[in-house]
Parts: structure tokens; C-alpha cells; sequence
């Protein structure tokens, strides 16, 4: 049964189910797509440790500690998280993995050969939302042994309000139509930390730890704009490995802001 959390700070409400963020209600705006409607099953998820499809490398990505079984993004999304700190404004998830645990795949048998996913590592993954008053910060934080290599990779879901919706960067904007063009692959904007969804009410989306954007989208009504670590089509799915970045013994931290912008 899904756990659902609410958090609320003067006009901005943001909802939330086992980790997912479902809801964030700006006075009587909805920025976030919503489960059931055209486009995308889920509303957010992580992609960790990989970001990508696999199964062109027979579902094996490399690791300094030998293959690890990986589906399309990874297995993080296949674990469940664990509240470990709430307030009325703040809340804190967590998943904590340990070594070779076997992992049951959901898109076995349908989309994928593979039965379980296994990683080589332990880590701990956690989760923050947090609302303060001019926006909602969502942060990551990956902690293991020295030397794990990762990618990570946020993919939220967006509603789109209006037939002209359009995605700004400090440099040029980007059409729906343009996203939709190159399909399953996402469009890869590099180089790049802060982006505007322009809608009814624009929000604005920085970032930080993150290097650039994918953006996805198979409908009209949604879009997902995801901050990665790396872009996994810029490499063949058996290089994947090419990608990662390495833990040196701290932690890791990423945060993605999402600030509601007046017209």
C-alpha cells in the first residue's frame, strides 16, 4: 500500500507517494504530471547507478568490480524507499543497498530477459524534498566505498497547461515538437544547469552537481525534463561504463530547484 506524504508551505502544496513526487500545486497550478494521464506511467524516479538502455549489451554494464546485471536506468527504481526524517515543510527518503543483493526486474518478463538486477557495490541513496518560500529544492545524496562508479540521473514529469509550451535556456529555446522529433533517445541539451519550462505559470528548474538535460516527451500534455551526469547515447550501450563518475570517499550531493516564475 502506498505511503503518501504531504508538505505544504503557504500557497505551495507538493505531494508525494514512497519516494515520488506526484504532486506540486502552486495556488491552483499543477505543475507535475499526473499518473493515469497521456504519456508516462510514474510522475519521477531516479536513474542510478546508470543512466540508458542495456539491453543491446546483453543487460551487462562494466564495473571495476566485474559486470554488473543493469536494466534501462538502473536499479535504484526497483528498491523501495524508507522515511527517515519528515517535518510539515521537509521530508527525507531512503534506500540502502547492500553488495550483490538480488534485486527483483519489473519489466521481466515483458520488456526485458533479465529476471533480477545485481550491483557489485553497497551504497546509500537518499532522497530530500524540501519546500522553502519560493520553490520546492529536491536534493540527492549518494554515499559508499571509495572507487564505486555511478550515474545519476533525475527524471521528473511535467504538466504542460497550453498547445504553446516551450523549454528556455540562457541561449535558445526549445520547441515540444523538437523534443518529440528524436524520440526514445531524449534530447540532450549539454552543458547546461538551469532551464525554463514556459506554461501558464513558468517554473524554472536549476541545478547543481548535475552537468546537463535530457528532455523526453511521447505526447503533447507532458514533458520530462531530467538532469544527468552524463549523457548515455553519446556512447554505445556496451561503453556505458565510459560515463561514470567515481564516490572518493565523501558523499555525493545534487540538488534540482523548481521555482515558480510570474508571467
Amino acid at each position: 500500500m502506498e505511503k503518501s506524504t504531504v508538505l505544504s508551505l503557504g500557497n505551495q502544496t507538493v505531494r508525494i507517494d514512497v519516494g515520488e513526487l506526484v504532486g506540486y500545486r502552486v495556488s491552483e497550478n499543477e505543475f507535475i504530471h499526473q499518473k493515469g494521464s497521456p504519456g508516462w506511467r510514474s510522475s519521477d524516479t531516479e536513474m542510478f547507478p546508470i543512466i540508458g538502455p542495456t539491453n543491446k549489451a546483453n543487460f551487462r554494464v562494466l564495473t571495476p568490480m566485474g559486470e554488473a546485471i543493469q536494466d534501462q536506468h538502473g536499479l535504484l527504481r526497483e528498491m523501495q524507499y524508507e522515511v527517515t526524517q519528515q517535518t510539515a515543510a521537509k521530508v527525507v527518503f531512503t534506500k540502502r543497498y547492500k553488495a550483490n543483493t538480488v534485486v527483483h526486474n519489473s519489466k521481466f518478463p515483458q520488456k526485458s530477459s533479465e529476471e533480477t538486477l545485481s550491483w557489485p557495490y553497497d551504497f546509500e541513496f537518499t532522497k530530500t524534498f524540501q519546500l522553502i518560500d519560493n520553490g520546492l529544492e529536491i536534493s540527492f545524496k549518494i554515499a559508499g566505498k571509495i572507487g564505486m562508479p555511478y550515474m545519476l540521473g533525475y527524471h521528473p514529469a511535467f504538466n504542460l497547461h497550453t498547445a504553446s509550451a516551450t523549454i528556455k535556456t540562457n541561449v535558445k529555446s526549445i520547441s515540444i515538437a523538437e523534443v518529440l522529433a528524436v524520440g526514445s533517445s531524449a534530447l540532450h541539451v549539454p552543458n547546461c544547469k538551469k532551464m525554463v519550462l514556459s506554461d501558464r505559470q513558468p517554473l524554472e528548474i536549476t541545478t547543481t552537481g548535475f552537468t546537463s538535460f535530457m528532455l523526453w516527451t511521447e505526447v503533447s500534455n507532458m514533458v520530462c525534463i531530467e538532469p544527468i551526469t552524463f549523457y548515455p547515447y553519446a556512447v554505445a550501450q556496451e561503453n556505458l561504463h565510459e560515463g561514470f563518475s567515481t564516490l572518493d570517499g565523501n558523499s555525493k550531493e545534487y540538488t534540482v530547484f523548481l521555482k515558480p516564475l510570474h508571467n
